[in-house]
């Protein structure tokens, strides 16, 4: 009797991991998101009804359509003088430079006609990032 039960332990003690894993296998592909079926509903993180109000404009958009204007108004060299004094009173905005100051040239381009006149404003502000953005524009 006793060798008996020692077989029986030995065979289960075989067995029952490889059944336990075979059918947790087969348990995980029957979830639904390991479908491949091209319906397969996605989750996103935001929803359409959020309860939250939409926080304000970051300072980045705020300080690049102030520059914006200003280029407008005066002229590029006052808007990246701007600029520059922004990103050292304000180290965050630094990241930003470099794409309002492309910004800023693509709009010089625009509102002088010619890239060599929006190129005379040109500074090195933001490792040079307006002369970039005239000539893109071109």
């Amino acid at each position: 009797m006793n060798s008996a039960a020692r077989r029986i332990g030995r065979t289960l003690a075989l067995v029952l991991p490889v059944v336990l894993v075979l059918s947790g296998t087969l348990a995980v592909t029957r979830v639904p998101w390991a479908s491949t079926a091209t319906d397969s509903q996605v989750l996103t993180a935001s929803s359409g009804t959020a309860s939250t109000k939409a926080s304000p404009s970051a300072p980045a958009d705020v300080l690049r359509k102030r520059l914006l204007v200003e280029l407008q108004e005066m002229n590029p060299g006052v808007a990246l003088t701007h600029l520059q004094e922004a990103t050292t009173k304000r180290p965050s905005l630094a990241k930003a430079c470099a794409s309002i100051a492309r910004d800023l040239g693509r709009a010089a381009v625009a509102k002088y006609g010619a890239a060599h006149r929006a190129q005379a404003f040109s500074r090195p502000v933001c490792d040079t990032s307006f002369a970039t953005g005239v000539a893109a524009a071109q």
